[in-house]
């Protein structure tokens, strides 16, 4: 019996010497693997790294610098007071503007209100011109014909001869109604029969 627990205790210890011995070789290795990839990638990127690294820190210089300057004027615009000289001569001006916008803005009412008035005189004159027209008993024209009158010469208009007004027919009888079915010729309408139909 003591032999098996000697022979037990010597196989541990050679289990232990063996793991003390297998361990070195696992960290040896690891480190040569580690050794291996950082290498590849520094012999292959290495430049690349190092320009990369010094322009990151240039950036952050300056942006560092530019961060202090814009609080450093956040910290001294409050401390500048806004003088009130400046504040009153900005309102004037803002005021001028304004009071120059009205006034364009009155002038063009005031146009537009003109053109109205003379489009309304317009419409009042051609309406007395209709009126006395009509009462003389011709139709009236308006300033279609006028135009026309007017540019012309009168040598000109002496050559054109106007028709007269026996010589034109006219396009129906004195006496055609159109709604009264008399004298309308073959497009004369007629009330249908009254009645049950004669159906089957």
């Amino acid at each position: 019996m003591q032999l098996g627990l000697a022979a037990a205790r010597v196989a541990a210890m050679d289990q232990e010497g063996e793991h003390l011995f297998t361990r070195p070789a696992l960290e040896t290795e690891g480190l040569r693997f580690l050794h291996v990839t950082v290498g590849s990638l520094l012999a292959a990127y290495g430049w690349y790294i190092v320009f990369s690294c010094i322009l990151l820190y240039v950036l952050f210089q300056k942006l560092s610098t530019r961060l202090r300057a814009l609080r450093q004027r956040q910290l001294d615009r409050p401390v500048a007071a806004v003088e009130p000289d400046v504040v009153v001569k900005r309102q004037e001006a803002l005021a001028a503007a304004r009071l120059k916008m009205q006034e364009e803005l009155n002038a063009q009412v005031e146009k537009h209100k003109e053109k109205l008035r003379q489009l309304e005189e317009e419409k009042r004159r051609q309406k007395i011109e209709m009126w006395d027209s009509m009462q003389e008993g011709r139709s009236y024209r308006g300033n279609t014909r006028k135009p026309q009158e007017e540019d012309s010469p009168g040598p000109s208009t002496s050559s054109v001869i106007p028709k007269r007004k026996s010589d034109r027919r006219p396009l129906r009888g004195g006496g055609y109604n159109p709604l009264s079915g008399e004298g309308g010729g073959a497009c004369s309408w007629r009330p249908g029969r009254r009645g049950p139909s004669s159906g089957g």
